[in-house]
């Protein structure tokens, strides 16, 4: 019989050093996309407890945290949904996403060679989210802190997204 052993989608790869940034996967226990129906904005934002993101932002909780995915989709994460039926169409995300954090004081400048959007503090400040490439993979880069920014690909892009940001890093330290 075989013995199947639960992973996160980045495994042993993280943590990581490299040129002077630090990658650390974010274990996310449970996330839903979460889409309101037409007119149903303020009840479930309500429902959530939460004040939902405007556009390219995050809000957050008590437990609850909801990250801007496009026109009328949020993510939330969250230890439990409330029932939103009749409200909002809702999808189970918990196992679709690898999330690194990537802190350092090299990080806007590791991430510039990657990343088409402006990551510095003074535009792109805490709080902030953008659906964006890294490299060649579809993402949201969300900035967590001063130094720290998180980035979000689909599970099956994990291994690719710490080669990228380790090859990024160890080029950029070597220059």
């Amino acid at each position: 019989m075989v013995n199947l052993i639960a992973q996160t989608p980045c495994g042993d790869m993280l943590p990581r050093e490299a040129g002077g940034l630090t990658l650390t996967e974010v274990v996310i226990a449970r996330m839903w996309s979460v889409a309101p129906l037409k007119g149903q904005q303020k009840a479930v934002a309500t429902a959530l407890g939460i004040v939902l993101p405007k556009p390219n932002r995050t809000t957050s909780g008590a437990e609850m945290h909801a990250l801007w995915g496009g026109p009328g989709v949020f993510y939330v994460r969250a230890p439990a949904l409330p029932d939103l039926t009749g409200k909002a169409a809702v999808t189970d995300q918990s196992d679709a996403w690898a999330v690194v954090s990537v802190s350092g004081p090299v990080v806007v400048d590791v991430l510039a060679r990657l990343v088409p959007v402006d990551l510095r503090q003074s535009t792109f400040k805490t709080g902030h989210t953008a659906r964006t490439l890294v490299g060649h993979m579809t993402a949201s880069v969300t900035r967590t802190g001063p130094d720290t920014i998180e980035i979000m690909v689909m599970r099956s892009m994990a291994g690719t997204l710490v080669h990228e940001l380790t090859r990024a890093a160890t080029l950029f330290a070597g220059r």
